[in-house]
């Protein structure tokens, strides 16, 4: 199983977020710059990031994206499942899928597949953006990093 860009990209597009939090509305180009990352690819992530109820976008001059909860307060699961859905690792362990399998209630490799996926969805939601955005100014790393213009 990989985490498709989406997930990965969304993460990073929330630290980045975090980290500049206080400045008021982050903007978007502000973000794909620093992230290198295609804005209409990032338009897309935060719709779903909004629909989760994680961003709120601003309109117009001085406009972007902000915060709907404080960083200590969104995990990195919030964020997966906000773009990527349920952290499963095969559809019958999702919420609901063990109706689209008739072997779901007498499958025993199907309690593999949900320890497993309970295990990422744990370390997943134990992980903070405050967490994350520390520890990328402690490494200055490209978020925290100046875009032209």
């Amino acid at each position: 199983m990989k985490l498709s860009t989406k997930g990965r990209y969304a993460v990073r597009a929330m630290i980045d977020l975090a980290i500049h939090a206080e400045e008021g509305p982050v903007a978007r180009a502000d973000i794909s710059c620093r992230q290198d990352i295609s804005a209409d690819y990032m338009a897309r992530l935060f719709i779903n990031l909004q629909d989760a109820g994680l961003v709120r976008g601003i309109k117009g001059p001085g406009g972007g994206y902000m915060l709907m909860r404080s960083p200590s307060e969104i995990s990195v699961g919030d964020i997966v499942r906000a773009v990527e859905g349920p952290i499963a690792l095969v559809s019958c362990v999702e919420p609901g899928g063990e109706r689209a399998c008739e072997y779901a209630d007498r499958c025993v490799t199907r309690q593999i597949w949900q320890r497993a996926s309970e295990a990422i969805a744990d370390v997943l939601n134990g992980i903070t953006l405050e967490e994350l955005s520390a520890q990328a100014c402690d490494l200055g790393e490209a978020f925290v990093r100046k875009c032209p213009g």
